[in-house]
């Protein structure tokens, strides 16, 4: 060794020695590094460094042959370095302080578009225009992430900055400087531009309850393993890091307030919001606060003598403590204003002393019948359905209890700060009590309660009267016809003002008549103008307009459009006055109008008889309305202005009272190739009508497959971008498609036909299926055999169209019918699919209810299938709760001893466990109870065992009719417990 080799060794031994830093590419070279390497302690590279530099060389130009720049080339390389800086990113659990910390605008404005990009935003759409409630979890996430950075960078570049000289030493790397703090300038001046687009977006946010989920580095490896189906419903939308509505809005609430009191330097009034938002962004963490620490004094069983005085939850535990359950009733019902406690708190009260009541406490049963029913209040003012225990508690009430329901009901309604919404939500919930009482009696006491007379409208309020006169012919309740507010008398002396003022509230046709007359003799100007809301279909505008006598147009056009106005808000009669009165006007001299009335006054018989349909009214149409529906369908008269809403209207309301023989075979053919909705209505009745068939019957419903497979199919144009990423350019629904989907799911959303329903379904459900390419997890539905297995064009199917349309077509299904037990069924599998196993649960066990009357018989075996059963007990053991696993597996046809076993090992169950054994009726799986909690030395929880095992009903030697008596007691009562922690 030479003298310098070891010096230089004398000095490298003389101190530590630092690993050196990983270079970005390793990471290229080895996936698994990354992970390896953000776990680290003190990672070097820091994790804003490594997304600097991913970002950094995937957006470096390309130089071509020509010695030109090129923007970078959308190759694998680029891809990947984009994805890892979003897998760092996500790492930081999306913290914007931290990203906004370490990360320029110009970096973080990049790192967040790939955000967009990966988690399928539509491109070219403009975030306010989305609406967020349908988008998949991960893609609202990414919107509300962008966004919240969106104002937080508007606020953050307000600040003033401290400018530093350039010494000499700098003066080489100012062009740089300057190139990028254009770069920001431009930024900065396309998001203040959408400032008030990212505030509309996230004030929308703040009424969407549910919960959300954001990409994790297990989703995005998820994309990178197959973007194909990463479209934002694949398990890459719900695996990801779950965020809760409350703590979401907590941080929306708060960048808000930011972006309100940056606005009120130049708008005082502003600061009004800003002290708004940042008042619920404080009750929000305060609410979380509260959660974790009364959770804490529980678990610890401390307690301070003060905690009534400061939160709801320490109110609530004190009550609870002391017994004092006339204060817990008075304070659940202020909540019901207040919305303090979080709903699943006050579920989990009632759980706890229904506890108690079962284990013996008998003076608790009248608690938990009023806390049952403050709970359904407030379920129902949050638009939720009431519970199964409300339900059966209304089937024997005591007239107390009635008396009490509505006191409560008046009492949860803020009359300082009443809106529309509430009203009509506890307006529903008063018609549903009524409709679920038998006793006519007390559904009388709640119909002649104020609440009644004052919350639900006129129309609702005399089909709930008649119902209730059916029921009992005895009681005679006496209508007293209300005053009509448009009776204002017409003097000679008013201006033309009052006039007009009259013309717009007059609904009778003719006060209406001798107003325009008068208005015409003061003034010749066009009068239908008078009202801007005013509207005609643009189909009829010429028509009407064309009419030469001034006077005439004028009353034609106002007595159109007030009925129209009537119609929309289900005002039938006043509607059929003022049509009636411009047919006898038209009918003078123009033939084409008065064809156009009688079509507009055939809608409106449909739509009222449709409304009756949806209010529960369900006697067929008079045989006179039917005729005159085919008689539109069948009309040849040329050169008449039509609605295409006329036509589907009369399809559905044809659909609806299952018409479909004539529809079939008797709709002229014409008719059909001009009207989409004739279309779509003459396939569905055909496939309808061979159900339940042969195979032959396929024939008949392929067309109806073609046809929707083309209204969900999209046609794409692409193009390069500068960073060479190749993106959407124009999507657009297909033209091939004879309705746009919009249109085709609001169509749908009009049938109320069981058949009709289910075979739509169906047809989506087969459809998924295809596009989703998962034979694990398949949806189910009935009819499913006659629709074609496969697609020719498959990559031209828009995938996200259908998984949405199929959820949102059975969520309306399920509102017509929530003991539909096939949609529920249906329901069940596609949250299963989904990975919502909690909700999943909960359908399927619905499933069960509906076909065996509350678990009281047998469940049908085509209902709860092996495949049904496997996919409950799939869905408990996510969830964590291996005894029941167990349980479950001894309803299938061949007990799975293998899985019930390997489930009751599990020491993390979350559920009751040895609480369960008493609905273990095979001897196999009890013994093995036994053997394994001796081997644990939980005594106990084996003598529990052993208790189960010992009950002479499970005596091997017993007739096979006394075992299986013993097997079905069991299973209903465990279905009627899981029913009650899942529902």
């Amino acid at each position: 060794m030479s003298a310098e080799a070891a010096d230089r060794e004398a000095v490298s031994g003389s101190r530590p020695c630092t690993p050196p830093q990983t270079s970005w590419f390793e990471f290229l070279l080895d996936p698994s590094l990354l992970e390896q390497h953000l776990q680290g302690p003190h990672p070097d590279p820091s994790p804003v460094q490594l997304i600097i530099q991913f970002l950094e060389q995937a957006s470096k130009p390309s130089v071509n042959e020509q010695n030109q720049v090129q923007p970078p080339v959308d190759n694998r390389r680029n891809r990947t370095l984009k994805l890892m800086a979003l897998k760092v990113a996500a790492h930081l659990r999306w913290d914007l302080n931290m990203l906004e910390k370490g990360l320029t605008i110009p970096v973080l404005n990049m790192l967040l578009n790939e955000l967009l990009c990966v988690s399928h935003v539509p491109p070219g759409v403009k975030h306010v225009d989305l609406d967020l409630s349908t988008l998949p979890p991960t893609t609202a996430m990414a919107v509300l992430i962008y966004n919240r950075w969106a104002i937080r960078t508007i606020v953050l570049s307000s600040f003033p900055e401290k400018q530093t000289k350039p010494g000499p030493h700098q003066l080489n790397m100012m062009n740089l400087v300057q190139q990028e703090k254009e770069l920001m300038e431009n930024i900065l001046s396309v998001l203040r531009e959408q400032a008030t687009d990212s505030i509309m977006v996230l004030e929308r946010a703040l009424n969407i309850k549910k919960d959300f989920y954001i990409h994790t580095l297990r989703t995005l490896d998820l994309l990178a393993a197959d973007p194909s189906t990463a479209n934002g419903e694949t398990e890459s939308s719900t695996a990801g890091l779950h965020i809760s509505a409350d703590h979401l809005h907590c941080q929306v609430h708060y960048d808000l307030g930011g972006i309100y009191f940056q606005q009120g330097c130049s708008e005082t009034s502003v600061y009004e919001k800003a002290r708004e938002h940042f008042r619920m962004a404080r009750e929000l963490l305060t609410k979380r606060l509260a959660g974790y620490w009364s959770a804490c004094r529980t678990l610890t069983g401390t307690s301070d003598p003060n905690e009534s005085q400061h939160t709801p939850y320490g109110q609530i535990s004190s009550f609870m403590r002391n017994h004092n359950y006339g204060a817990l009733i008075e304070a659940f019902i202020r909540d019901n204003v207040t919305f303090s406690l979080p709903n699943s708190f006050r579920h989990s009260i009632q759980l706890e002393l229904l506890h108690k009541l079962q284990q013996g406490d008998k003076a608790l049963e009248e608690v938990c019948h009023r806390l049952c029913v403050c709970n359904a209040v407030r379920d129902a003012l949050e638009g939720g359905v009431p519970c199964v225990s409300f339900h059966q508690l209304l089937l024997n009430p005591s007239k107390n209890t009635i008396s009490f329901l509505l006191e409560v009901c008046a009492r949860s309604l803020d009359k300082e700060h009443l809106s529309e919404t509430s009203k009509r939500k506890m307006a529903l919930f008063i018609k549903t009590v009524c409709d679920w009482l038998e006793d006519v009696s007390l559904a009388f006491m709640v119909s002649s309660h104020k609440l009644f007379n004052e919350l639900l409208q006129d129309e609702e309020k005399k089909i709930q009267i008649q119902q209730l006169r059916k029921s009992s012919a005895a009681v005679n309740l006496s209508a007293k016809q209300l005053p009509s507010f448009y009776d204002i008398p017409v003097s000679a002396s008013v201006n033309i003002s009052q006039l007009e003022q009259q013309l717009i509230l007059s609904l009778d046709a003719r006060h209406i008549r001798q107003i325009l007359i008068e208005l015409h003799g003061m003034a010749e100007r066009p009068f239908w103008r008078v009202n801007s809301k005013w509207e005609v279909p643009v189909d009829y505008v010429n028509v009407i307009l064309a009419i030469k006598d001034n006077l005439t147009r004028d009353l034609v056009y106002v007595l159109m459009a007030k009925g129209l106005h009537c119609i929309s808000i289900k005002d039938f009669v006043h509607a059929r006055q003022l049509f009636t009165a411009c047919l006898e006007l038209v009918t003078e001299f123009s033939p084409k109008l008065r064809q156009v009335m009688l079509n507009e006054l055939l809608l409106m018989e449909v739509r009222g008889h449709e409304a009756g349909a949806a209010e529960g009214n369900m006697e067929r149409p008079p045989s006179d309305l039917v005729s005159r529906v085919r008689g539109y369908l069948e009309m040849r008269i040329h050169d008449l202005p039509l609605r295409q809403i006329v036509g589907e209207e009369c399809v559905v309301f044809m659909l609806n009272w299952r018409e479909n023989e004539y529809l079939t075979l008797q709709v002229p053919q014409s008719l059909v190739n001009n009207n989409p909705y004739i279309k779509l209505g003459q396939l569905i009745a055909s496939t309808c009508k061979e159900l339940p068939g042969p195979k032959e019957s396929r024939r008949t419903a392929k067309e109806l497959w073609e046809v929707v497979v083309q209204i969900c199919s999209v046609s794409s144009q692409h193009k390069r971008t500068n960073e060479g990423r190749v993106s959407l350019l124009k999507q657009r629904e297909s033209s091939l498609g004879i309705l746009p989907r919009s249109k085709f799911m609001t169509f749908m959303k009009k049938l109320r036909e069981p058949l009709v329903l289910t075979t739509l379904i169906s047809l989506f459900v087969r459809l998924h299926s295809i596009v989703r390419d998962d034979i694990v997890n398949e949806v189910t539905a009935e009819h499913i055999s006659i629709w074609p297995s496969s697609l020719a064009n498959l990559q031209s199917v828009d995938v996200e169209a259908v998984v949405v349309t199929l959820k949102e077509l059975v969520n309306y299904a399920l509102t017509l019918n929530p003991n539909n037990q096939s949609w529920l069924c249906t329901q069940a599998d596609i949250y299963f699919v989904t990975n919502q196993y909690s909700a999943a649960m909960h359908y399927y066990l619905q499933a069960g209810t509906v076909c065996s009357d509350y678990f009281t018989k047998p469940v049908p075996p085509d209902v709860y299938t092996d495949q049904v059963l496997k996919r409950m007990i799939k869905c408990c053991s996510l969830l964590n709760c291996h005894t029941q696993v167990a349980v479950l597996c001894q309803f299938l046809r061949e007990v799975d001893y293998m899985t019930a076993f390997k489930a009751l090992q599990e020491q993390n169950s979350h559920d009751s466990m040895d609480s369960f054994y008493d609905y273990i009726w095979d001897v196999t799986i009890l013994e093995y109870l036994t053997y394994m909690h001796h081997k644990r030395g939980e005594s106990d929880k084996r003598q529990v065992a052993i208790k189960a095992i010992g009950q002479t009903e499970l005596n091997s030697s017993n007739p096979e009719e006394v075992l299986q008596l013993a097997a079905q007691k069991r299973k209903k009562k465990f279905l009627q417990a899981m029913a009650k922690l899942y529902f």
